[in-house]
This record gives C-alpha cells, structure tokens and sequence, in this order.
C-alpha cells in the first residue's frame, strides 16, 4: 500500500488498542528487563538500592523505547522500506494510521521520554546527562545506522549497556561496571530480535536499496548469528557461575533452553521453508527474552535472600 492510499485516511479517533498495536508492546521486554536484571544484580552485589528511582527508570525506558518504535516505522515508511508486501509492522502500510501521525506520536513519545531524563538527571547527577544523550542518539539514529548494517550495534548500545550503566548510576549513585557482566547474555537475546527481523526482510530491504547486517553476511551465516545469540547466553552465565561473578542460582536461566532451542529449530527451517517459516519468529524472540531475563532476575534475588 502506497502513499496516496494512505493519504486518504482521514484524521480520526483511534482506540487503545490501535495506539497500542503502533508502539508494538510485545517488544518491550526488550527494554524492561534489561533494568529489571541489573536492579536484581546489583541488590545481590549488595548495593543500597532506590527502587522508587529504578520504577522510574524502567517506564521512562518503555517510553524510550515506544519512541524507537514509530520513529523507526515512520523512516522506513517515507523511505519506501515497509510497502503492502512487507512482514512486521504495518500501522502506516495498512492504512490504519497516516504517517504524519506516527511521526507525531513518536516525537511526543521522544519529548517526555527526554523530560522524565532531565528530571531523572537533576535527582541523581551529571554521568546520567552523557547516558541518556547517547540512548537519544540511538533512538533517532537507529534507522539511518541499520540501512548501513550498524543496527545490531545501535540495539546492543541503547537496550543492553546504556541502560544497564544508567540503571547502576540512577539507583545507586555511582556507576557499578560490573552489570555489564549482565548485560552481555540480556543484550545479545534482544538484538536477535532485530537480527531476526532483518533476516526475515532480506528481500525487501534489498529492494528498498538499504544494506541491514543481515544482508552483508547473508541468510545462511545470518542463521548461524542467529542461533549463537540466543544460545551463548547460556554458556556466558554458566562461566561467570564458575568464575563467582554471578552466584550459582543464577543457572536456573537454563529453564529457559527449552525455548530457545525451539526457536533455534524454527530459524534453521528458514533454509528450506523461506520467511514465512520465521515470520513471527521475532515475537517469539522477545518472548524468551522475557523468560530468559525473569528468570535470570530470580536467581539473584533468590541468592541474596537464601
């Protein structure tokens, strides 16, 4: 669906369900338990936690992060990347919002996601200032960076270190780098959401003239990346249990192989099958995400208390 179809979609009221389905919340595991882990890390190490800062932290990420949502949609759809034939989200493709209005939505998103920032940064201090004005950099750079094959990159950047480094500053006063122990195993799962999605839309982002990660290194390989982010996670936290970085509860995240190696078996079929094997592979992705990192936040808690 092209641009003068969804031109004559007349300004209108839409439902909750609609300005839900525009800012995707089944990806925001992507965004919250990277914070929720590194709160849970840290309350092990033995840190004095403010958990009423950390509950800020983690709705000014959703916010964040429901930004990077629609600015993404809105620079992918005036850049003729998303069309009527395209897989993922199609709230502009569809006619069911114009494109002006996910481009407001995303800037609105962007402005008070930077406003509870700034506020953010007032009660803690400046380190905060440099953290977030590289997780808004992120946010309005992703689509121009992943059409060059740096999305991967920018993910791992804005939902894995960034916020676990803000996460430590916010909550304790000082920046704690050994959550970036946690964030490794936490941020390779969630850009294999992304990846996932770029092997998915090989064809079409190739007709659209970009060049994602994905596409440089090709299908095949890009299954093999695939697979390596989802599963070394688990060797990552099986070797800092046995190097006492992380307290021996933390290998209750192997509940979570199951998962994993089911969505290992749906990525290998795309060999044979093609995109519609892995069309909602990404959901599933963010799922084990989900699963993988509550689970990895249970642990820690579990240590500290038991």
């Amino acid at each position: 669906m092209g641009k003068n179809q969804t031109g004559s979609v007349r300004a209108r009221r839409h439902s909750f369900k609609e300005w839900m389905t525009a800012v995707r919340p089944w990806s925001f595991p992507a965004s919250v338990m990277p914070v929720i882990t590194v709160l849970a890390y840290l309350f092990w190490a033995g840190n004095e936690i403010n958990w009423w800062l950390g509950l800020w932290t983690v709705v000014n990420m959703v916010l964040f992060h429901c930004a990077g949502n629609t600015w993404s949609d809105w620079y992918d759809f005036r850049n003729n990347v998303d069309a009527g034939d395209t897989f993922g989200a199609r709230t502009i493709t569809s006619g069911m919002f114009r494109p002006e209005e996910i481009r407001n939505l995303s800037v609105g998103l962007l402005l008070v996601s930077l406003a509870g920032g700034i506020a953010l940064l007032f009660l803690t201090g400046l380190p905060l200032l440099w953290i977030g004005l590289a997780g808004a950099a992120c946010a309005v750079l992703y689509p121009l960076l992943k059409y060059r094959a740096a999305g991967d990159l920018v993910i791992m950047m804005a939902f894995s270190i960034l916020p676990s480094l803000g996460t430590s500053f916010v909550v304790t006063g000082a920046v704690d780098w050994g959550v970036l122990w946690v964030a490794v195993p936490v941020g390779l799962i969630t850009v294999a959401i992304l990846h996932i999605n770029n092997l998915r839309d090989i064809t079409t982002d190739r007709r659209a003239g970009i060049s994602t990660f994905a596409m440089r290194i090709g299908a095949r390989t890009s299954v093999h990346v695939y697979n390596f982010e989802v599963i070394f996670p688990f060797f990552w936290v099986f070797a800092c249990a046995l190097g006492r970085i992380f307290p021996w509860m933390s290998l209750l995240v192997f509940l979570a192989a199951f998962p994993a190696l089911l969505n290992v078996r749906t990525v290998i079929r795309y060999r044979s099958e093609g995109m519609s094997a892995i069309s909602g592979l990404d959901e599933d992705t963010a799922r084990l995400q989900m699963i993988f990192s509550l689970i990895f936040s249970l642990s820690f808690f579990l240590a500290a208390l038991f």
